[in-house]
């Protein structure tokens, strides 16, 4: 997968030093996964890269702090995030700063974080969550589908409506596709 991230990215042009910083950041979210997961094909281990490509490929993102954010975001397994003192220390106040600020979801107030959001940190926030939804069908609680899926109806995919058009594509299908197997 980190190969896969580099050659979009260098793909776009994207300067070196971006390059590299969404490179380490990349490589700082691996590290709980190769830690705590045995599987490499496994959802939540490809996670990381998936969302930086559903930017670089689907939106045509090319800033780099946003792509760093996308890679660093874990909204679902709090044994996968990355210390945010790590981040800071390893990656830069900037993106750690960012990611404090972007909403988990469940948040009482999700929508309108979201929307008060900078563009480049509401971008990742849709691209890290409609990753986690496209998976979302293989967890046992039926339940928690319904959960999710009224989550995204009324928050996630508005926001996406609003913010850009493919990620918008992208949600309606995931909605639709996801409505059929309630």
């Amino acid at each position: 997968m980190s190969a896969s991230v580099v050659n979009a990215l260098r793909s776009m042009g994207l300067a070196p030093d971006a390059l590299d910083l969404v490179q380490r950041a990349h490589e700082l979210a691996m590290g709980p996964r190769v830690d705590l997961l045995e599987d490499d094909h496994h959802s939540a281990y490809l996670h990381p890269g998936r969302t930086v490509l559903i930017l670089v490929r689907d939106v045509g993102h090319a800033h780099a702090e946003s792509l760093a954010i996308s890679a660093l975001l874990e909204s679902e397994s709090e044994s996968l995030r990355v210390d945010s003192r790590q981040i800071e220390s390893e990656i830069g106040e900037q993106v750690a700063r960012a990611l404090a600020e972007i909403p988990a979801p469940g948040d009482e107030r999700l929508v309108e974080r979201l929307v008060s959001l900078p563009l480049t940190s509401r971008l990742a926030a849709l691209a890290e969550r409609l990753d986690q939804l496209r998976h979302a069908h293989l967890h046992p609680d039926a339940k928690w589908w319904a959960t999710i899926h009224e989550e995204t109806t009324r928050a996630w995919l508005p926001v996406a409506e609003r913010t850009h058009e493919r990620v918008a594509q992208r949600y309606r299908h995931w909605h639709r596709t996801f409505a059929s197997r309630l």
